[in-house]
């Protein structure tokens, strides 16, 4: 079909043909004419089609690359950030390697310092331990010099004052002298002096110092004590014929002293100095450790209170009393045996140095060549 046909059929009115276009019309068949439009439009569908999911296609690629473009930018940073943080590590693994070297260093020069320091310590324990020695071997025989020092000063004590009370306190110092000696070689002497020890204190007598205020306190009473009376009524009375002829001549012929005493009471000054004077005697015998002047100086002054006092009165008896007591306390003990724990000790002290004389004499020799 011709343009002009087409423009003629359009000018037509609609249901009218003309008779040019019937004319010119080829006689086709209808049914051909429907089946290529429909093809045509098929194939524009298809067209159109294939241009939009080309178009799609397109679309959707470069949505894809550009989602691709911003992933592999990010990527990009993220990969220039972490050689970024991988270089940063690497330098602060080389600062750390670099410290890490450093405190290797530092170690090992604290190492040999202590290696040092502990040779060092070893050193001075071994002078320690040495001066140590030393000092125990110097305080033992300090100790032991100590206690045979007590010993012999117990043993004079008692020899010459029979004071067993110092005596033993003496021993009891020196055993517990010897007790803190560091050798147990001197465990008999120990035993010695425990032994001597005891055997005092079984011996001693009252305490001196009860002895002297007893003493002192019969001197301040004297002078309290009543005398004898002057005129003492006869104790018994005889009525024999000899009593009846005396009493029958004394009443005729009396003789008297002037002043009518006794002679042993005509002073009472001097009765009283007299006894004063046992007592005090007896006193110093106590202090000087004379136990048998102390015994004979009360006797005397018991006997001057028996005949120059009042028998009769309690404080006179009382007094008496106290002079017989002292003298029984007084009573001399069975001697005790000393000096046996000393010339022990001596013995074991020779015998000590003797061996470390020997032991030092191999030393000595080896160190002269």
């Amino acid at each position: 079909m011709s343009q002009d046909d087409l423009t003629s059929e359009r000018t037509a009115p609609t249901g009218v043909p003309s008779e040019t276009t019937r004319a010119n019309r080829p006689q086709t068949p209808p049914r051909s004419n429907g089946g290529t439009l429909a093809l045509a439009l098929l194939l524009a569908l298809i067209a159109i089609v294939g241009v939009g999911y080309v178009a799609w296609r397109q679309w959707n690629l470069t949505h894809i690359s550009t989602v691709a473009l911003r992933t592999t930018t990010s990527l990009e940073e993220r990969v220039n950030g972490m050689e970024h943080a991988l270089n940063g590590a690497a330098s602060q693994d080389a600062v750390l390697i670099q410290r890490l070297n450093d405190a290797d260093q530092v170690n090992r020069s604290l190492r040999e310092e202590l290696l040092s320091q502990d040779q060092r310590m070893r050193d001075l324990e071994e002078a320690v331990g040495k001066l140590s020695e030393k000092t125990l071997s110097g305080q033992d025989a300090m100790r032991l010099d100590e206690t045979e020092s007590l010993l012999r000063m117990g043993a004079e004590r008692y020899t010459l004052f029979h004071d067993a009370q110092t005596a033993a306190q003496a021993y009891a110092l020196a055993g517990q002298s010897l007790a803190a000696v560091n050798d147990n070689a001197f465990g008999g002497v120990r035993q010695s002096i425990d032994a001597e020890h005891e055997a005092l204190l079984k011996s001693q007598t009252a305490d001196r110092e009860q002895l002297l205020h007893a003493v002192v306190q019969l001197r301040n009473d004297l002078p309290n004590l009543p005398l004898k009376p002057l005129d003492e009524p006869a104790a018994n009375t005889d009525n024999g014929f000899w009593a009846r002829i005396h009493r029958a001549l004394f009443s005729v012929i009396k003789i008297t002293r002037d002043n009518g005493a006794p002679v042993d009471i005509a002073d009472a000054r001097i009765a009283r100095e007299l006894v004063a004077l046992d007592l005090a005697q007896a006193q110093t015998a106590l202090i000087a450790w004379d136990d048998d002047a102390c015994t004979a100086a009360l006797k005397r002054a018991d006997a001057g209170l028996a005949v120059q006092f009042d028998a009769q009165s309690p404080a006179v008896q009382q007094a008496r009393e106290q002079i017989v007591t002292l003298g029984n306390q007084l009573k001399p003990a069975i001697p005790v045996m000393l000096g046996g724990a000393l010339s022990e000790l001596r013995n074991l002290r020779a015998v000590h140095a003797l061996k470390l004389e020997s032991d030092s004499m191999p030393s000595s020799s080896g160190k002269k060549p």
